[in-house]
């Protein structure tokens, strides 16, 4: 249900500097908006008013816009003209495509005196015998109905067949009240049943019994932790089916033009959408978790965390002080680069993290072949052109720009003179002949600027 709120207003008050109070033009239009409300309170100089094309069922709080010339209240659910008397200086009022039957009830437009434009067509009373006759009679102060002017000749016609036409009027009046009634009465029985069905089929309760709940929790547990996606899939895909016939059904389902039958569709609107949303969020809770070594014990690059430009749009006007809230613009993947520093024999990965995230977010592992850094529970893993000692790496903030720098020494190669081959520390086949029997687990914990080091050796 949309409603009249301030921040409403003030969205649609751009070209009043979203100064709400000394509005002279408000349009609402195509907001869903039910009741009319507020606008008296907060908006007392409005001049003209758009409404049209909502679910408005009554006119109401309106009667404090002294100086409202024009209000457009088309494509609603109006059934009665009442509450304007109070809009003295109104001289047009659009009303086309409502539910108005009860025609007598334009009488309370008669102190209106400014009023000299109405539009009624599109309303059931608009069909009545003498519908036109009837109103040129009733409001002299008119000059233009349903976009025709009224000629002299004209009304003084309608006065003289004014007595036969009121009665026919009333008629007719009487006969539509009825079958709104009904219809009424119809669109209630509906809505209970459809509550009733909506209990029946909610979840919960299937109409069985269980005595033993033990077993249906355990394989409950594992089905959801052993879910496939494939299966996943296929219950979307039933889900999916199933509401394009109901959607289908609704939508070929024979029905009056009244204003239940406007708020039933509506309503069948909002449901599709919230099953769509529903669906969507199943989607992205069953994403199948992002694939870092393969099998075959090959590491893979992924690049997952994304970092945000924030965008803020300011007036000429504006101070450049003015707390103004920054407008995300721009996502993109973390920007990194990897450079060989060979004077110090190092690999060093400068990573592109949020400059103000807390370093407690970030958990940094590196591994001969790979360097892997988790920002936020979101992988980042690049596979390293040469083998590197983990444990002599060491990562840092950067104090300027907050970037992530990760420094990696190479794995001392073996240098061949003249037959023989000498080493400083180890050779690259000695390394690789340890790796079979260690496995080195190092966790960075970047707080503070300080690296804490842990390392495991099986």
């Amino acid at each position: 249900m949309g409603r009249i709120t301030e921040d409403l207003i003030r969205r649609n008050a751009e070209h009043n500097d979203c100064v709400i109070f000394s509005l002279e033009e408000l349009s609402l239009h195509q907001q869903e908006i039910e009741r009319l409300e507020h606008i008296d309170k907060w908006c007392r100089d409005l001049k003209i008013l758009y409404l049209q094309n909502n679910l408005i069922g009554k006119i109401e709080n309106v009667s404090k816009l002294k100086k409202l010339e024009y209000l457009n209240l088309a494509l609603n659910n109006i059934e009665k003209i009442e509450n304007l008397e109070g809009c003295e200086g109104l001289a047009k009022l659009d009303l086309t495509v409502n539910f108005i039957g009860e025609l007598s009830s334009i009488k309370s437009l008669q102190h209106n005196i400014h009023l000299k434009e109405l539009f009624l067509m599109g309303n059931p009373c608009a069909d009545f015998d003498g519908y036109r006759q009837f109103v040129v009679v009733t409001l002299q102060q008119l000059k233009w109905l349903d976009g025709k002017e009224i000629e002299r000749s004209e009304r003084i016609q309608a006065l003289q067949n004014y007595p036969a036409v009121e009665q026919q009027i009333r008629e007719q009046e009487k006969a539509y009240c009825l079958r709104r009634a009904r219809e009424k009465a119809e669109a209630q029985r509906k809505l209970e049943e459809e509550h009733e069905n909506e209990k029946r089929s909610s979840p919960g309760f299937n109409g069985r019994w269980y005595t033993d709940i033990y077993p249906a929790l355990s394989f409950s547990t594992e089905s959801k932790n052993h879910l496939q996606a494939p299966e996943i899939q296929a219950e979307h895909k039933t889900d999916k089916l199933d509401a394009c016939d109901d959607d289908l059904a609704f939508w070929n389902k024979p029905s009056l033009f009244t204003p239940e039958s406007r708020l039933e569709t509506l309503r069948h609107v909002e449901k599709q959408r919230k099953a769509e949303e529903k669906l969507s969020e199943k989607k992205k809770n069953v994403r199948p978790p992002r694939t870092l070594v393969t099998e075959h014990g090959k590491a893979l690059n992924v690049n997952e965390p994304k970092s945000t430009f924030d965008c803020v749009k300011r007036s000429s006007a504006q101070h450049p002080k003015d707390n103004v809230s920054p407008t995300p613009c721009v996502i993109f993947r973390l920007d990194f680069s990897l450079k060989d520093d060979e004077k110090r024999n190092q690999l060093v990965l400068d990573l592109a993290v949020y400059r103000y995230m807390d370093t407690s977010l970030i958990e940094v592992d590196v591994q001969p072949t790979y360097v892997r850094v988790m920002v936020k529970g979101k992988p980042f893993q690049l596979v390293l052109p040469a083998e590197v000692r983990p444990d002599s790496s060491s990562a840092k903030r950067s104090q300027t720009t907050g970037h992530l720098v990760i420094c990696m020494p190479k794995v001392e190669e073996v240098i061949t003179v003249g037959g023989r081959a000498s080493k400083s520390v180890k050779t690259s086949l000695d390394n690789s002949r340890e790796q079979t029997h260690k496995r080195y687990e190092t966790e960075f914990l970047l707080k503070t600027g300080l690296l804490f080091l842990t390392m495991e050796i099986h």
